[in-house]
């Protein structure tokens, strides 16, 4: 049964800097072929794309971030590991939320991240 479980949220000071990771198993194909999402949602607020990466086998992964994230957070994967990362910093009290990850229709259990000082 294929499985997402993140971590590495907490409690941190405006400009600071936290990584997430989202560990898969039970996945049938080579983790590889799964592109990868970062999700966050604050209360009361709709859930929203922060980052997906798509592995290549001619060259680095592709990446893609929401424009209010760009330049601070950085989405990688080990596939060998089934683990993806997402590198935070910079961060703003906006950040607060909490953060799932998501292949195909999975969800993880989410882990929450509150910026505040």
């Amino acid at each position: 049964q294929a499985r997402l479980v993140e971590s590495g949220g907490g409690l941190v000071q405006p400009g600071g800097s936290l990584t997430l990771s989202c560990a898969a198993s039970g996945f049938s194909l080579d983790f590889s072929h799964y592109p990868m999402y970062w999700f966050r949602q604050a209360p009361g607020k709709e859930r929203e794309l922060v980052a997906d990466i798509r592995s290549s086998s001619v060259g680095e992964s592709r990446t893609d971030y929401v424009s209010s994230v760009k330049g601070r957070f950085t989405i990688s994967r080990d596939d060998a590991k089934k683990m993806v990362y997402l590198q935070m910093s910079d961060l703003k009290p906006e950040d607060s939320a909490m953060y799932y990850c998501r292949a195909l229709q999975l969800w993880g259990q989410g882990t929450q991240v509150t910026v505040s000082s």
